[in-house]
């Protein structure tokens, strides 16, 4: 009997438009048909006024998650999202890729650039539910239960190598794979690249994906 499919579901960071992951999704198609998803008033998602912060946003990206079990491809700070998803649903996250994340840390102290001020100037019009949040689920890293591949780019000042330190160390059975030149738009940048790595990871996880159990200290 062929085994069932797994839908692909790709989260955008702060930029909050679905069109972020299309370049890595269309090279992904054969695997399943992705589901993009854009953040509630940036642009190509309309605003809606139920939302005010991230617990808010949670609850909205909830409601057009597959019912069926899913991988979830995460973008800097939809890995927020993301890892609290794999916490909290952890039976529909079927496996986690986290690209140049860097939220849900406590950054301080991590040599981890200021992004917010930047990001405010270039986008004024959008809301700033990431710009407020201050997510901090380091303590809880060690309760993912699910297959974890972290991606990063060497030349990328938001996600730097201690930060990928810290998410591989904590979140049990991970993999950090480090893309030589990667900014933190490396997604966009080089799609065929970050293509290519989801689907050997996703390759090498079917039938079988077991939880990883045992926190590293």
């Amino acid at each position: 009997m062929q085994a069932a499919v797994i839908p692909i579901v790709f989260l955008p960071g702060a930029v909050g438009r679905a069109s972020f992951w299309t370049p890595v999704a269309d090279r992904l198609r054969h695997l399943a048909s992705p589901t993009l998803v854009g953040w509630p008033g940036f642009g190509e998602e309309p605003p809606d006024p139920r939302i005010g912060s991230l617990d808010d946003l949670l609850g909205w990206l909830r409601e057009r998650l597959p019912p069926e079990p899913f991988h979830l491809v995460a973008q800097s700070m939809g890995g927020v999202l993301a890892l609290r998803l794999a916490l909290e649903d952890s039976k529909r996250v079927a496996s986690l890729v986290l690209t140049a994340t860097s939220g849900g840390v406590d950054l301080a102290g991590r040599g981890v650039a200021d992004w917010r001020a930047d990001f405010r100037a270039e986008h004024p019009l959008v809301p700033d539910w990431f710009e407020r949040d201050r997510t901090d689920l380091t303590s809880r890293f060690c309760e993912v239960r699910v297959p974890t591949l972290i991606l990063h780019g060497d030349a990328d000042p938001l996600c730097p190598p201690a930060l990928v330190a810290l998410l591989e160390r904590r979140i049990p059975g991970s993999r950090a794979i480090r893309v030589a030149g990667g900014t933190h738009s490396l997604a966009r940048e080089r799609p065929g690249e970050v293509a290519a790595l989801i689907e050997a990871y996703l390759t090498s996880l079917a039938g079988s994906f077991g939880r990883a159990t045992t926190p590293r200290p």
